[in-house]
């Protein structure tokens, strides 16, 4: 399915390539025939709009965006296991998988990034690629009503992997969930993250009191976004221990 590593292209940071290419772009999208006729004239049109404005423009919103906070953030596993010993044996099992699919990642990239596990699914038969995208639906919903809530044209991507998983969850069924939410983003939040405390040397709690151990606790008491729990939600296969 060209139409999830086209996809996945357009979730990564934006980049000189993509300007470059984007009339072959939009001519693969024409030739998905995955895709229903309004699906691929969303996504032209989005094509279109992103590759329109300056590039250093885009390349900073979407900083600001997803890499800014962890509401936001397409490493797929952050949303299911935060920073959990669990998160690494995800990743492990689902590198495995990546590996016997034939594809290589950079030293760089996380399995669990989006883009990644979306051409990961481009690649295999349809129906597994469906399913695939309906194992992380719940996140696809929770990320692609946080972007539409902050006015981001990139949920209109999640909507579409929602509708190509035929997945009973939209955007709209997490309005309330988000609604609750407190920014994670802003800059008192992000301040509060990286605020200095006293490091005391010796104190009686010893290794309770390193560097290491009060910024983790700085972290969760003053940003704590809301993670979806593995046992409420499907996960990716790997997450499952599971090898499609």
């Amino acid at each position: 399915m060209i139409s999830l590593k086209i996809i996945g292209c357009l979730l990564d940071y934006p980049n000189e390539e993509l300007w470059g290419h984007r009339d072959e772009l939009i001519a693969e999208i024409e030739q998905a025939h995955e895709l229903r006729l309004t699906q691929a004239a969303a996504l032209m049109y989005f094509v279109a709009e992103l590759t329109a404005e300056p590039l250093l423009d885009s390349q900073a919103r979407y900083s600001e965006l997803f890499d800014r906070g962890r509401a936001t953030s397409l490493l797929l596993f952050e949303h299911v296991y935060g920073e959990s010993r669990d998160r690494g044996q995800a990743m492990v099992s689902l590198l495995e998988q990546y590996e016997q699919a034939g594809i290589t990642l950079s030293s760089r990239e996380l399995p669990d990034y989006l883009p990644v596990y979306l051409e990961y699914l481009s690649v295999m038969p349809p129906e597994q690629a469906c399913q695939g995208l309906k194992d992380i639906a719940p996140i696809l919903a929770l990320l692609g009503e946080r972007l539409r809530q902050r006015e981001s044209h990139y949920h209109e991507l999640f909507s579409l992997l929602l509708a190509m998983a035929d997945s009973d969850l939209t955007l709209s069924s997490l309005t309330r969930q988000v609604d609750g939410e407190a920014r994670d983003d802003t800059p008192a939040a992000l301040d509060a993250v990286w605020e200095e405390e006293q490091v005391t040397f010796l104190a009686d709690k010893g290794c309770d009191n390193s560097v290491l151990t009060q910024h983790q606790r700085r972290f969760s008491q003053s940003v704590a976004p809301n993670y979806i729990q593995v046992g409420d939600a499907p996960v990716p296969p790997a997450a499952k221990g599971v090898t499609p």
